[in-house]
């Protein structure tokens, strides 16, 4: 059982910058450099969004709203995931959530109901 936990959020002015990590640990089935990591959002009274997800080869995919603000990273070394953000936006404002899937099972794309784990949240708000 991969357990994921998220740390890094806060509270920061429009234009600022933050830097989200995850750790994941537990069981690793087939280790973690074997999973598709994504980051997603939720914002009240909104659905849950893909942000940024990184393959097994560290190919990456953004959604269009962070496209050049954002920068998803991973270290397989320590089980780490991050995601740059800067040049926040009042509309960045969300829980931020860390999430696996295999790697080995269908493709790596932003899409949350594919992803099987899931960290508990960090929370970003942007003041303008």
């Amino acid at each position: 059982q991969v357990q994921l936990v998220e740390s890094g959020g806060g509270s920061v002015q429009a234009g600022g910058s933050l830097r989200l990590s995850c750790a994941a640990s537990g069981y690793i089935y087939r280790g973690y450099s074997n999973y598709c990591m994504g980051w997603f959002r939720q914002a009240p009274g909104k659905e849950r969004e893909g942000v940024a997800v990184i393959g097994r080869a560290g190919d990456t995919e953004y959604a269009d709203s962070v496209k050049g603000r954002f920068t998803i990273s991973r270290d397989n070394a320590k089980n780490s995931l991050y995601l740059q953000m800067s040049s926040l936006k009042p509309e960045d404002t969300a829980m931020y959530y860390c999430a696996a899937k295999a790697g080995w099972v269908g493709d790596c794309r932003p899409s949350a109901n594919r992803y099987t784990y899931w960290g508990q949240g960090t929370q970003v708000t942007v003041s303008s």
